[in-house]
């Protein structure tokens, strides 16, 4: 369920909706301070129109604090949505991206860079609070979808076990395949012992009564949105579970849409994604200086960007 607590007032929502397809949706920018507004194109069918709106304002706020893009608003994949959908829309709008390179530089589906990120920031973690390798690691993925996936095989080629769960069982057999990770059911995954669990499917996932039974110590994973509340983060520290801000760490697939919206090259591109798990040492900095969780330390930091009106969120001094 999304949890209507955790959102921001928008500077602007804008309704869609096609007779003749029946697509009723939303376009929600949260904050154009910095400039322009980049967020994902998420397909869904949700149970009623209020839980739509819930998700797309959370998600524009997450957003914001991600990066902020030239143009009014900038889309690429996301759930439900693939670099084809992306070249359909481009048709009609410039202002889109998650399309195929046709150079050197990024471009295509965002997910393994957001993925990338992801890993980054695991390892970052582990040999900072576990004085571990991932190769030591038990690692629990929550979701099998694009991002999922290529975490999976990363973490498999660096030699992590791993427990694995998604409502999908052609997604399930496809990474027991690859990696032989052990399976447990989606109701199961977010309580099993593991040294890190990595949620990559839909949001609002921990509340007050999901973190009582997490067994892990570090949360890091790509899914937006993953507290129900923003007192949930508190709730995770109190119960000394190590909580990684999902828009810190899963980044790195928004970096790759500005690397092809701005022309840089691959290389650097994967530069600024090799950065993050830097950029979240220094989150999880302030948050040990100032006496507050994780995800207070990265909103903090990151209101704190908009405030000053910098020129772009996600360069080499972000964070």
């Amino acid at each position: 369920m999304v949890n209507k607590q955790h959102v921001a007032a928008p500077e602007g929502v804008h309704t869609l909706r096609d007779p003749d397809s029946g697509l009723e949706g939303l376009i929600v920018l949260h904050s154009t301070a910095l400039g322009p507004a980049a967020g994902g194109c998420r397909l869904l069918h949700y149970q009623d129109a209020s839980l739509m709106r819930a998700d797309a304002f959370r998600l524009a706020e997450g957003m914001s604090y991600k990066n902020a893009l030239a143009g009014r608003y900038i889309t690429a994949e996301d759930v439900g949505t693939s670099v084809e959908d992306m070249q359909a829309v481009s048709e009609k709008t410039r202002f889109v991206a998650g399309l195929p390179s046709n150079s050197d530089g990024p471009g295509g589906d965002p997910s393994p860079w957001t993925a990338q990120g992801v890993f980054v920031s695991m390892e970052t973690l582990v040999r900072r609070h576990l004085s571990k390798d991932l190769s030591d690691c038990v690692v629990a993925v929550q979701g099998l979808g694009h991002v999922g996936h290529s975490l999976a095989r990363m973490l498999h080629q660096a030699g992590a076990r791993m427990i694995v769960a998604d409502v999908s069982e052609q997604n399930v057999r496809r990474a027991v395949a690859e990696t032989g990770a052990a399976v447990v059911s989606a109701e199961q995954i977010l309580s099993v012992e593991a040294d890190v669990l990595a949620p990559c499917a839909l949001g609002a996932i921990f509340d007050e009564t999901s973190i009582g039974t997490i067994r892990a110590r570090i949360i890091c994973g790509a899914a937006n949105n993953q507290l129900a509340t923003p007192d949930d983060g508190a709730r995770l520290a109190r119960r000394g579970i190590l909580y990684a801000p999902d828009y810190v760490v899963n980044a790195g697939g928004i970096i790759n849409v500005a690397g092809e919206y701005f022309g840089w090259t691959e290389k650097d591109t994967q530069r600024r994604i090799a950065d993050t798990g830097n950029r979240l040492i220094r989150v999880l900095d302030h948050a040990s200086a100032t006496g507050v969780a994780p995800n207070q330390a990265a909103d903090e930091l990151a209101r704190a960007k908009i405030a000053a009106g910098s020129s772009l969120f996600l360069a080499d001094s972000a964070l």
